[in-house]
C-alpha cells in the first residue's frame, strides 16, 4: 500500500450511526402520539353530541387547581433537563449542596417529586368529581374527563417509575458512561411528551371550555 493510499484511509470519514434506542424511543412516542389523537377525537365527539353535559359538568372544575397542577408539571421538564445536562458531562452525583453542583440523580429526584405531586393532585381532583356523582359511567362528559386524563395519569406513573430506575441504576453502576447518560436522555425523552399531551390536554379541557 502507498503513503497516498494509506493516507487517504486513514482520513477517510467514519459513520456515525444513530443510537437504537434512541431511535426506538422516537419511533414508540410516534405511536403514542397516534394514541393521543384518537382520544382528543373521542373527547370531541362526545363534546359534540352532548354540549349541555359540558357546560354543567366544566363548572365543577377548579380551575386555578389545575393550573397550579400544570405548572408543576411543565417545570419539571426544566428538571429533568437539568438531569440530563449533568448526565451528558457524565456526573451522576452532586459534587456539592448547591443546585449548580447537582448530578443527575439530584435533578432526577426533584422531577420525581413535582411528577408525584401532579399524580396526587389529579386523584385530589377525582375525589372531588366522584363526590360530586362524576365519574367513567356516569354520562359521556365523565367518560370523555376520566378516559383523558387517566390515560395521562398512566403514563406520568410509567415516567416516574422511569426516573426510579434511571437514579437506582446510577447508584448500582460503578463507573458512569455514555451508556447511562443515553438511558437518562432517553426517559428525558418520554417525560417532555408527557408534559406536552398534558399541557393540550389542558387547553382542550379547561381552557377552551
Amino acid at each position: 500500500m502507498t503513503s497516498t493510499s494509506l493516507s487517504s484511509s486513514l482520513s477517510a470519514p467514519t459513520i456515525n450511526r444513530p443510537n437504537t434506542v434512541a431511535v426506538g424511543t422516537i419511533v414508540w412516542l410516534g405511536s403514542e402520539v397516534m394514541f393521543f389523537a384518537g382520544l382528543f377525537a373521542i373527547y370531541f365527539t362526545l363534546r359534540s353530541t352532548s354540549p349541555e353535559l359540558w357546560e354543567s359538568g366544566t363548572e365543577l372544575f377548579n380551575i386555578p387547581f389545575a393550573a397550579v397542577n400544570t405548572t408543576i408539571l411543565v417545570l419539571s421538564s426544566v428538571t429533568a433537563q437539568f438531569g440530563v445536562f449533568a448526565a451528558e458531562r457524565l456526573q451522576a452525583k452532586r459534587t456539592g449542596w448547591k443546585p449548580t453542583q447537582w448530578g443527575m440523580v439530584e435533578w432526577f429526584f426533584l422531577t420525581y417529586v413535582m411528577g408525584a405531586i401532579f399524580v396526587v393532585g389529579q386523584v385530589y381532583e377525582y375525589a372531588i368529581l366522584v363526590s360530586e356523582y362524576v365519574t367513567l359511567t356516569s354520562d359521556a362528559f365523565g367518560s370523555a374527563f376520566y378516559l383523558t386524563t387517566g390515560f395521562h395519569g398512566l403514563h406520568v406513573t410509567g415516567g416516574l417509575i422511569a426516573f426510579l430506575l434511571v437514579i437506582g441504576r446510577a447508584y448500582a453502576v460503578k463507573v458512569f458512561t455514555h451508556r447511562d447518560a443515553m438511558s437518562a436522555i432517553v426517559v428525558s425523552y418520554y417525560w417532555h411528551f408527557v408534559d406536552v399531551v398534558w399541557i393540550g390536554l389542558f387547553i382542550v379541557i379547561y381552557v377552551l371550555q
